[in-house]
């Protein structure tokens, strides 16, 4: 059997499965989507990562061979035609678990980086005459009692909000399935509507899949109703947030600041974004920890050994 990964990852995580099956790394960085599809039909598994876009071509490619899974690296997986793959019988995966803690650990890093300006200032620190020192100079927000408004209470929006509670911050939450009230009661949670949430909270944090109800979920009409000393964090899918709104949102002052991890058209950045101040940027590097990249791996890794061996406890997303 045969595993081709498509991006050059750190060799650790995947001992179980190097033991099983051949598995084939890129030379360089990335394999390019024209490798792919000439090499893919020799292989059983594919192992894809958010830079890579597994579409028609590259499935049509794999079921001309011998492919039967798709083990996407990450818990997103809007890079994979998903539906497509069903329909021609591969199984896709994902890796939940392993980057929850991680990508909740940068949210709130990114989140006290805008409320207290601390990239802002470390960047102009370095240049001569940057900022002025004083007392009332460089002043940020504190977020201690402040309002957290998570948009998406799944595995991540819970770790965030756990840790949030530490700050002694007010956690309302808004997703299409409210949670049991135990688990309301567990974090202090309050239910709210997204308008409402969008109106009350001094931060807006966002964990959330990319699909067709979710897109530029953050529009001019939205990024309106947030309170003009609010703070945004996306560290869910980029075009969730419509840059272009959120540039106008910024440079109009309707919102405070900003923290991106995502971005709409990856890895290129809306070009105003990085211009102003009131942004922190961060370069799809949630779950960017040697811990997290070793677990992931092992996660998507076990998912494959799984499959083949029958074992039906795979985290499978089709």
């Amino acid at each position: 059997m045969r595993v081709l990964v498509s991006t050059k990852l750190p060799l650790e995580g995947f001992a179980s499965l190097m033991e099983k099956f051949e598995v084939v790394f890129p030379e360089s960085d990335i394999f390019s989507k024209e490798e792919v599809i000439q090499i893919i039909p020799s292989f059983d598994a594919f192992i894809s990562t958010f830079q890579f876009k597994v579409d028609k071509e590259v499935i049509d490619a794999g079921v001309s061979g011998r492919l039967k899974i798709i083990a996407n690296y990450g818990v997103g997986y809007d890079n994979v035609d998903v539906e497509y793959a069903a329909k021609k019988g591969i199984v896709v995966t994902n890796t939940p678990d392993p980057v929850t803690e991680p990508t909740a650990e940068h949210t709130i890093g990114l989140m006290l980086a805008a409320a207290r300006r601390i990239s802002e200032c470390d960047r102009k620190l370095r240049i001569p005459n940057g900022l002025k020192w004083g007392l009332l100079e460089n002043l940020g927000q504190s977020l201690y009692g402040k309002t957290l408004g998570i948009i998406g209470m799944g595995r991540i929006g819970k770790a965030v909000a756990r840790r949030a509670l530490a700050m002694d911050m007010k956690i309302i939450y808004y997703q299409r399935n409210r949670l049991d009230p135990a688990l309301e009661e567990q974090f202090k949670a309050e239910f709210i509507e997204q308008k409402t949430l969008l109106s009350e909270s001094e931060v807006v944090t966002l964990h959330l899949p990319l699909n067709e109800n979710t897109y530029h979920l953050m529009n001019e009409e939205t990024l309106r109703l947030m309170k003009s000393t609010a703070i945004l964090i996306n560290t869910a899918r980029g075009p969730i947030v419509d840059e272009k709104a959120l540039l106008k949102a910024l440079k109009n002052h309707w919102i405070a600041a900003a923290a991106l991890d995502v971005f709409e058209n990856e890895p290129d950045i809306t070009s105003g974004l990085l211009e102003l101040d009131n942004v922190v940027l961060s370069p799809h590097n949630g779950t960017a920890t040697l811990e997290a990249r070793n677990e992931m791996s092992k996660f998507a890794a076990q998912n494959i050994i799984n499959f083949f061996e029958g074992n039906g406890n795979i985290t499978k997303v089709n």
